[in-house]
């Protein structure tokens, strides 16, 4: 089955830089190829709700909500099946757990990572 796995969180100080990824696997039994699947990212800040970062379609485009826009990356590596989210000039609003997503299917992901912690301290 279909798996992702975050990596790359840590502790940065605002201001600095760190690039997440999530490595795919387990595409062949389920009906989907990562390079045809629509990838995202999603974080989630204490006592608030999930909430959408970044997405990469099948063809590169991307879309960034307003608050990261101009200071993350989404970017993705077909043949290593490897989704990356580099984080430029962090501040502390973007302390959250960061959770990938792969394959949309009647616009919601069907594959979810179970997550990285990023803390940005000021």
């Amino acid at each position: 089955q279909v798996q992702l796995v975050e990596s790359g969180g840590g502790s940065v100080q605002a201001g600095g830089s760190l690039k997440l990824s999530c490595a795919a696997s387990g595409f062949i039994s389920s009906g989907y190829i990562f390079s045809g699947c629509t990838l995202g990212w999603f974080r989630q800040a204490p006592g608030k709700e999930r909430e959408f970062v970044s997405s990469i379609s099948i063809d590169g485009s991307t879309t960034y909500a307003d608050s990261v826009k101009g200071r993350f990356t989404i970017s993705r590596d077909n043949a290593q099946n490897t989704l990356y989210l580099e984080m430029n000039s962090p501040n502390t609003d973007d302390t959250a757990v960061y959770y990938c997503a792969a394959c949309l299917r009647r616009n919601a992901y069907v594959y979810w990572g179970q997550g990285t912690q990023v803390t940005v301290s000021s």
